[in-house]
């Protein structure tokens, strides 16, 4: 006797596919409804099971093969055949069915029981990803939360909202956000200094003489942020220079060049026109470096703009660099204007005077960022020649990030 399941959508249906492979002698045993096992009963309908026999003509008694591991796969019908034993089992005539029924029962119960292991390891499975998933949304909505704060630090430091924005969106496009926290703000620290790159001090020429124009608004500094470059020059590095100025406006600026002239003991010269600069230029051709002051005008102001452009012009530019001074405590808007204003010269380096008298450096980082002009130095007091120094990106990336 042969017995097999079959399963269907309906009972119609598993009658048909009894038909179809047994015959019209098969014998119902059972009709039962029935789930499919494991996480997938939750997104599968009730299937209906038939259990059909068949007597074998010859009516031998049957000698199943060994069966082999079957995967059991969750959206197919489960087919299997009763075993029963290697040698003759002498059935009573009485009692066919009963001793099937309970064979059957058992292959069922087994099969179950391996059915609700599979689930049970599934659900374990299905549990332990759920917490991951859980544990890194829970650490990237914590990350979000931190760049939202150093989003706001930014801000609160004077960075303007378009630069702020650039560094935390660079941040997530670069996949660094979903890391701890230590490591995030790690990660926000190196790709803001490397936004300041490397300070460029004042440097002489490999040969001939350079001269190094300090161009700017009046009341920033200028004049005095000459002599202490001049100073670490002269008494640090030891260099041949010479001061001269163009600003013919202020009276006290020139004496106060000539004051520092003389304790450095370096020669000064005022220069009046374009030629004058040229010819004192080339009685200093033996100098290494000679730092020019010149007049402070408005942004606004265009004749002054243009006579110190003359006097720029009148030497060769690969002999001269220029520095634009300004003042760290200087509105962002009028900041913007003044580097417009001297947008026609041409490498611009730009240094930041009076940081002792501002608690927000994010104007350092918007000019940097608005220009890609190089920085140089910052300025932070009236001591002459202590009071400078090259810009230290560090620091001032920490100061951004609210740290001291």
């Amino acid at each position: 006797m042969v017995i097999k399941k079959f399963q269907a959508s309906s009972e119609s249906e598993a009658m048909m596919q009894v038909k179809e492979e047994m015959g019209s002698d098969a014998v119902i045993m059972n009709i039962k409804k029935t789930k499919h096992k494991g996480v997938m009963k939750l997104f599968k309908p009730t299937m209906v099971e038939v259990t059909a026999a068949l007597e074998e003509a010859n009516d031998a008694p049957i000698v199943p093969k060994k069966q082999e591991n079957v995967d059991l796969v969750a959206d197919e019908p489960v087919k299997f055949a009763v075993e029963t034993a290697t040698k003759p089992v002498v059935q009573e005539a009485s009692k066919p069915q009963v001793q099937i029924s309970q064979n059957t029962a058992q292959n069922e119960t087994a099969i179950e029981a391996k059915l609700d292991n599979l689930q049970n390891l599934l659900e374990k499975q299905m549990g332990k990803e759920v917490v991951n998933e859980t544990e890194e949304m829970e650490e990237k909505d914590e990350n979000m939360k931190f760049l939202q704060l150093i989003y706001n630090t930014l801000l609160d430091n004077e960075v303007q909202e378009k630069y702020a924005n650039q560094i935390i969106d660079e941040i997530s496009a670069s996949g660094k956000e979903n890391v701890s926290v230590d490591t995030l703000l790690a990660n926000v620290y190196q790709k803001m200094i490397l936004k300041f790159g490397e300070p460029a001090p004042v440097k002489e020429n490999k040969k001939g003489t350079k001269i190094i124009f300090f161009i700017g608004p009046t009341g920033v500094g200028k004049t005095t942020t000459v002599a202490k470059i001049a100073s670490k020059l002269k008494l640090e590095q030891k260099k041949k220079i010479a001061l001269l100025t163009t600003d013919t406006y202020r009276i006290a600026a020139t004496e106060q060049l000539h004051t520092y002239a003389e304790i450095l003991d370096v020669p000064f010269q005022v220069i009046y026109t374009p030629e004058e600069l040229k010819e004192t230029k080339e009685e200093w051709k033996d100098y290494d470096i000679i730092l020019a002051d010149t007049a402070g005008h408005s942004p606004s102001n265009q004749e002054q703009h243009d006579d110190l452009k003359h006097f720029v012009d009148s030497v060769d530019d690969a002999e001269k660099d220029l520095y634009l001074v300004v003042s760290a405590t200087t509105k962002y808007r009028d900041l913007l204007k003044i580097v417009d204003s001297y947008k026609d010269f041409k490498q611009v380096k730009i240094i930041f005077t009076k940081l002792d008298e501002t608690t927000t450096f994010g104007n350092i980082l918007n000019v940097r960022m608005y220009t890609n002009a190089k920085l140089s130095y910052v300025t932070s007091g009236q001591n002459v020649p202590d009071d400078i120094s090259l810009l230290d990106a560090q620091k001032i990336v920490r100061k951004l990030l609210g740290g001291h």
